[in-house]
């Protein structure tokens, strides 16, 4: 099989946080969308995460997580609560990593 026949434009794929935690809290699982395939500059900018400064990986997740439009939910204004921002985290990563 040729690269070329692998290589597509990326989807936008809907990730669903429903552990018992967040199910319990929120009464439902909650939604987010992502990209199905992420520009290498993602991944390198991923790779290079320093480990010590977690505002690193805040600038980077900004990215990645979207709503149904593909447009970024996080910015200066609009937060999530660190325990379900952290889920988001965990689920976007496990995408990549597939």
């Amino acid at each position: 099989m040729k690269l070329s026949q692998i290589s597509a434009k990326p989807k936008l794929i809907m990730v669903t946080i429903d552990d018992n935690e967040t199910i319990e809290k929120y009464k439902e699982a909650i939604t987010f969308h992502t990209w199905d395939r992420q520009p290498m500059e993602i991944f390198i900018q991923l790779a290079n995460v320093d480990q010590t400064n977690p505002s690193s990986i805040i600038n980077i997740v900004h990215k990645l997580i979207l709503d149904e439009k593909g447009k970024p939910i996080l910015d200066d204004d609009n937060m999530l609560p660190p325990s379900l921002l952290m889920k988001a985290i965990t689920k976007v990563t496990e995408i990549l990593g597939k």
